[in-house]
């Protein structure tokens, strides 16, 4: 009840302001992810990351909408056994405030465009969906880093 009468976009204007200018980059993405959220009145935001870092970024600013902070796996190795994170930073996101942590499967990979992104974006819609977070004519923003590109895009879920 009482996040319902909190002012979330004053909160927001005044985070914005007390943050050191320039922005880095990161944190510039996030801000308009967030940004984008609000002007357009999206059901959630989703994050694509492998760290949790640009998630917690974007709950820094306490959207109204839930985050669905997808967390892509990667393959790691020292040379003599491969390990695969992302689930301990999933869980790390846990307990952040409006985060709702996702594990992709570990075979998609977010390095480029490519088949691989609708494949973990359908996944992450679906699990919405399921959770009631997000429904038919909704808006969601997606928020991700590909290579050095970051992308911030608005969705409209059709049918």
């Amino acid at each position: 009840q009482a996040e319902k009468v909190h002012n979330q976009e004053l909160y927001f204007k005044k985070t914005m302001k007390s943050i050191s200018q320039p922005l880095i980059h990161l944190e510039s993405i996030t801000s308009t992810a967030v940004r984008a959220a609000i002007k357009v009145k999206a059901s959630a935001i989703i994050c694509f990351t492998s760290s949790g870092r640009s998630a917690r970024l974007i709950a820094k600013y306490r959207p109204t909408m839930p985050v669905l902070s997808v967390v892509i796996p990667r393959l790691k190795t020292n040379q003599l056994q491969w390990t695969l994170t992302g689930s301990f930073e999933a869980r790390q996101t846990l307990i952040v405030r409006g985060l709702f942590p996702i594990l992709a499967d570990p075979r998609h990979s977010v390095r480029r465009l490519s088949a691989a992104n609708e494949s973990i974006l359908k996944f992450a819609l679906d699990h919405g969906r399921r959770a009631g977070i997000v429904k038919q004519h909704d808006r969601v923003v997606l928020c991700q880093k590909i290579g050095d590109a970051a992308v911030v895009q608005v969705i409209e879920l059709q049918e």
